[in-house]
């Protein structure tokens, strides 16, 4: 029931992300998608960062309803792929790899900064 009620919330975060940003950007990259998967990466971290430097293991409530619901249904590898295909099937070589280079790279790299921060390492 909590990843149900987590993921809910999440893919409704997503879907207004999306139809927002199809209101303001009007170019070839899927904006949208990029930024509910960098958020989410952002809130996986923290979460994660945040118990980590207390020393307190993640409760199960909160791993099924924030991580697995939340994060899961706020971020969307397979809706990133058919974008990025649809991308390279339009023609749009080059916005499909930096649509790839730019989502890997800032979620990626959102992880490990914030990893840096909360673990001082």
């Amino acid at each position: 029931m909590l990843v149900f009620i987590g993921g809910g919330f999440g893919a409704t975060l997503r879907y207004l992300i999306g139809y927002l940003s199809l209101t303001f950007y009007k170019g070839n990259l899927p904006v949208g998608t990029f930024i509910s998967n960098f958020i989410s990466c952002i809130l996986l971290a923290i979460i994660i960062y945040g118990f980590s430097i207390k020393s307190i293991s993640i409760d199960r409530t909160i791993y099924l309803a924030l991580i697995i619901g939340f994060c899961g249904g706020l971020s969307t590898f397979s809706t990133f792929s058919f974008e990025t295909f649809e991308l390279l099937k339009g023609g749009f070589f080059w916005s499909a790899i930096i649509n790839v280079l730019i989502s890997v790279l800032m979620g990626i790299g959102s992880i490990y900064f914030l990893s840096k921060i909360f673990l001082k390492a």
